[in-house]
């Protein structure tokens, strides 16, 4: 029975995780639910998964589940506290990571610390805390199992392999909504565009970062840290059926890549049952007579250049991953809001990493004052264009 914890048991990633819960409730123990405000929806997987433990990031909505649920035996933290405590639940052996943001961070490495396998969802943990994350790992003995679909592949390609074979990676791309797009074409575009992808249903936060295309850059960063590899050994590519996940080249020229129509649950699945792969009973199989062709480009990095800046702020390494996540995160938010335009995101990203001096080796202390610094700056720019 595998006993498992879900971070963000609301959102896209956390929803698909119950959903596999839900086929193999032989087999799948919920044991704690973290949730930012939806008491709704939470108090329905209360309801259904039983779990011990569950945490509301907000206060006063907090307050109102405790009421909603005290026929059951239950108990409702909040806050940080609460959530490292759902992290930290005794029970728990896996923790699904799929909190949105750098607020996954000190979760997870008290997760880490107390002996939990984390399925990671949440990127952002080793783009800005990789140098943290994955020696703690090792000292503590944990798997970290990827759950983003591209990681998943990257994964299952280096099954059965010698990692010193491995000459670089292929990361896959579908180019978003806007593929095509000039950068003039891009001024106009209003968020409800930014948030239909072609291919995959996903977060309001991670569906605008695949049209800016700075998911493949946070990708990047973590695939880096993931497996152990020089952001040179990382190529992106654009592969607008989105049914190849990822592809491993190794020395010999040999490519291995993993297939499968663009579906969450896939990668969710296999890093809850890793090492076995079980019976997959939701959605469709690939039909590749009806798919008919795979095509490949290179992303178009001077319209996309906010991939540009990513992969720039991976190569100096540091704190810069830090202050270009969290501008990141910001500006989403803010476009998202109607309060700053499409290309704002990266020219905003740009002006905070040329404000940053660079620190070697942060602290996870340094790490979240950079982060709400970086969060200060852009919105003080924000402010006085307004």
């Amino acid at each position: 029975m595998k006993k498992i914890a879900i971070l963000g048991s609301t959102g896209s990633i956390g929803v698909q995780t119950l959903e596999i819960a839900r086929e193999y409730k032989d087999d799948i123990e919920i044991t704690a639910l973290v949730a930012h405000s939806n008491i709704e929806l939470l108090e329905q997987q209360i309801r259904e998964f039983r779990p011990s433990l569950v945490s509301v990031y907000d206060e006063d909505k907090a307050k109102l589940l405790r009421d909603k649920v005290r026929d059951l035996p239950v108990r409702v933290e909040t806050g940080m506290e609460g959530t490292i405590a759902c992290a930290t639940e005794a029970s728990t052996d896996t923790v699904v990571t799929a909190m949105v943001g750098m607020i996954g961070i000190l979760p997870t490495i008290e997760a880490i610390k107390a002996g939990k396998n984390i399925a990671l969802a949440n990127k952002e943990t080793l783009v800005t805390a990789g140098h943290i994350i994955m020696p703690l790992c090792k000292e503590k003995n944990i798997e970290l199992l990827p759950v983003d679909s591209e990681h998943s592949a990257i994964f299952q390609s280096l099954q059965g392999e010698n990692r010193k074979s491995l000459q670089r990676i292929l990361l896959t791309a579908s180019g978003g909504p806007f593929r095509g797009f000039t950068k003039s074409s891009l001024e106009a575009v209003k968020a409800e565009d930014a948030l239909k992808h072609p291919n995959w249903a996903m977060g309001k936060k991670i569906t605008i970062d695949s049209a800016t295309m700075i998911n493949k850059a946070l990708e990047v960063m973590e695939a880096a840290w993931l497996f152990d590899l020089e952001l040179d050994q990382i190529e992106v590519l654009v592969h607008p059926q989105s049914i190849i996940h990822s592809m491993v080249e190794y020395v010999d020229g040999s490519v291995i890549a993993q297939l499968g129509l663009p579906d969450m649950r896939l990668p969710i699945q296999y890093a809850l049952f890793y090492p076995d792969r079980m019976n997959m009973k939701l959605g469709e199989r690939v039909d590749f007579a009806r798919i008919k062709q795979l095509t490949f480009e290179e992303p178009d990095m001077d319209t996309f250049y906010g991939l540009k800046l990513g992969l720039k702020a991976g190569g100096l390494g540091g704190s810069m991953p830090t202050v270009f996540n969290a501008a990141n995160e910001w500006t989403v938010a803010r476009f998202i809001e109607g309060r700053i335009g499409f290309m704002d995101i990266p020219r905003l990203i740009e002006k905070a990493m040329d404000n940053h001096q660079i620190i070697p080796n942060p602290s996870l202390d340094e790490i979240l004052n950079i982060e709400q610094k970086t969060y200060d700056f852009i919105e003080g720019i924000i402010e006085s264009a307004n």
